[in-house]
């Protein structure tokens, strides 16, 4: 086989410089996603983040456009924005709207700067072992920057909707989306979390979650965005699939306080499959008003 292989590269090459036959031809430009922009914003420690924009061509409906940040954006942002426009063609309200990948300066789908954004401390086992020298803790300080920096700077580039701000997170992301929620929930107008990655502080997040429903409770949260969680049937890590199940059920009483709950699971659905069935519900949960 070896032989074979080394026989047909050294023939490719022959046919390559040989008179007659056609040169090997430039790479033909990549494609451009319609309507879409991409720009860079530096966090507070300096890190460039970039930035995917997916926008409607005509004129911002009155009071502004609503806003979906997704997660994740060099893996997430396509899908949603392809799927906004398909929904701007059919002048439907999930069109009307403008989505934006935070992501980073990377071609890969996923860099191991999220792993900082989006947790609150270090890596639990088995994890550890493999990721254990990864920079960790740093959700907080990412919060700040979609909820400071980012938003001030969508402000100022587009006409938004400062009440109409949503955020979308899967795995590590929908553990952030829940973590922005309890600690601060008059943050985004919706939250989905998608196969939220509880598990991964386990405590933390528990002791999150008490604190949470007893400040809504006992009426010391004036506004509560609300919050969709969906996750696959077929998750691999078993736990991301039970956790949400529990998770919803812990949350739908509380809708007696104010917290508006929704939650889907999909069958035939594992883990990396679960955003790209998510994109259009998230969509729709996202800018049904109010």
């Amino acid at each position: 086989m070896s032989r074979l292989l080394a026989t047909s590269a050294l023939a490719l090459c022959l046919l390559g410089a040989s008179p007659g036959f056609a040169q090997a031809q430039p790479p033909a430009p990549g494609y451009v996603m319609p309507d879409t922009e991409t720009w860079e914003l530096k966090g507070a420690d300096g890190y460039p983040y970039q930035i995917f924009v997916s926008k409607p061509a005509g004129p911002a409906p009155e009071g502004g456009y609503p806003v979906l940040y997704v997660l994740d954006g060099n893996a997430m942002f396509a899908g949603f924005a392809e799927t906004r426009r398909m929904h701007e063609y059919m002048k439907a309200d999930p069109g009307k709207t403008i989505v934006v990948g935070v992501g980073y300066k990377t071609d890969k789908a996923y860099d191991i700067r999220r792993l900082y954004d989006l947790t609150g401390g270090p890596t639990p086992p088995p994890w550890d072992v493999e990721l254990g020298k990864a920079p960790t803790g740093g959700w907080d300080k990412f919060l700040d920057f979609l909820t400071g920096p980012l938003r001030s700077e969508l402000d100022r580039r587009y006409t938004i909707h400062r009440g109409r701000q949503s955020l979308f997170g899967h795995s590590l992301g929908g553990l952030f989306a829940i973590h922005s929620l309890f600690t601060r929930p008059d943050a985004f107008h919706t939250v989905i979390a998608a196969s939220p990655s509880l598990f991964w502080h386990d405590r933390l997040m528990q002791k999150e979650e008490r604190e949470f429903a007893a400040r809504l409770q006992s009426g010391k949260i004036d506004k509560v965005g609300r919050l969709m969680v969906v996750w696959g049937e077929r998750e691999e890590t078993i736990l991301e699939r039970w956790d949400a199940e529990a998770f919803v059920r812990r949350m739908e009483p509380l809708s007696a306080y104010g917290l508006r709950t929704r939650h889907e699971a999909y069958d035939d659905e594992v883990h990396i499959t679960v955003p790209s069935r998510a994109v259009t519900s998230t969509l729709r949960f996202a800018f049904t008003w109010p």
